[in-house]
């Protein structure tokens, strides 16, 4: 089978290494072009990890010279720049797996949270790419906007008990993160002085993340659930951990209903011990485990941020969009010790 060209846009950051790392190695993907904002630079100048495995050129980002070289295009850009590249690019006949937040929400809900849109056309017609939610539409799409890091975590945790939830309870969730969320661009916050042997909330109840996180539990529930969501820095490099609090209209038994709604879903792993973030840091897997006291239910998930919070999951909704094994060349074996 000849190799699919693909093209990585944005590939100075940690979600551009991560999907290099995992496309070199892929058995049906092929990097023919790659490239940044700026370019005029070698990929083992952005990331020196790379010295002697992958020496390609990194360009000034040109949407003709895309449309000539690859099929698919991965955007790894910051949010409102990736929008300008995805809508020539589209029109341009390349398909698209966008990573930044611009394309993952309805219109009202973007541009309160992050501004004025300039491609609502191909806004409504892109597929969240979740693939445990959207599957078969995300094998049609041109276009798919990769998940956040923590609505990931949180909706796998959250969907197969959304049938079942007391709507006048509201969803509690207490998320933490990994220092590479904040991305490689230095921060107060991230800060080693800051961050090492500390532990602190940030964005309480007002993280961008809260809204793409309701607005999918509404459409898949067709209900307007509360979410409260908190999100939490760890002194940690990589890995997310989740604690999501529901209440149901009755007595359920949640770990039946777990293990029957992923039973047949191969990078969703349901334990019977709670999660920890290093059984799933380097991998695609996200590890659910559940405990219910009556009505009140607790469901901690645990993913790798970098990679099923980001370019593992990018490349696996490429893989569904080019008509392939979804499990093709997508990482499965942590980093432990």
């Amino acid at each position: 089978m000849q190799k699919i060209n693909v093209a990585i846009i944005g590939a100075s950051g940690y979600t551009g290494l991560e999907l290099i790392k995992s496309l070199i190695q892929h058995p049906h993907f092929k990097i023919t072009y790659i490239a940044t904002t700026e370019g005029d630079i070698k990929a083992t100048q952005l990331h020196p990890s790379l010295v002697g495995v992958f020496e390609q050129d990194v360009y000034k980002v040109d949407a003709q010279e895309v449309a000539k070289q690859a099929r698919l295009a991965f955007l790894a850009l910051p949010h409102k720049t990736a929008m300008g590249f995805a809508k020539e690019l589209l029109a341009l006949g390349v398909k698209v797996v966008d990573l930044s937040a611009d394309y993952r929400l309805e219109l009202e809900a973007y541009e309160k949270h992050y501004g004025g849109h300039e491609d609502k056309e191909n806004l409504k017609e892109a597929i969240y790419g979740l693939p445990e939610l959207n599957r078969e539409k995300i094998k049609e799409a041109y276009l798919v906007a990769n998940p956040g890091c923590y609505p990931t975590a949180s909706l796998l945790g959250l969907l197969p008990f959304l049938g079942s939830l007391n709507k006048d309870a509201p969803i509690f969730i207490d998320a933490k993160s990994g220092v590479s969320g904040a991305g490689k661009k230095p921060s107060t916050t991230a800060h080693f002085v800051t961050i090492n042997e500390n532990m602190f909330a940030y964005n309480p109840l007002k993280h961008r993340h809260e809204p793409e996180i309701a607005e999918k539990i509404r459409l898949a529930s067709g209900y307007a659930h509360e979410v409260n969501f908190v999100p939490q820095l760890l002194p940690i490099t990589r890995g997310m951990l989740v604690s999501s609090y529901i209440q149901t209209r009755e007595v359920i038994d949640a770990q039946a209903v777990l293990n029957a709604f992923y039973a047949k879903e191969y990078f969703v792993r349901v334990r019977e011990v709670p999660v920890d973030i290093k059984s799933v840091a380097g991998t695609n897997f996200c590890d659910i485990f559940v405990a219910q006291k009556g009505k009140s239910i607790f469901i901690s998930s645990a993913i790798d941020n970098l990679l099923r919070g980001a370019s593992s999951q990018a490349i696996v909704n490429a893989n569904l969009m080019c008509g392939l094994d979804e499990q093709a060349g997508i990482p499965t074996i942590a980093y432990v010790p």
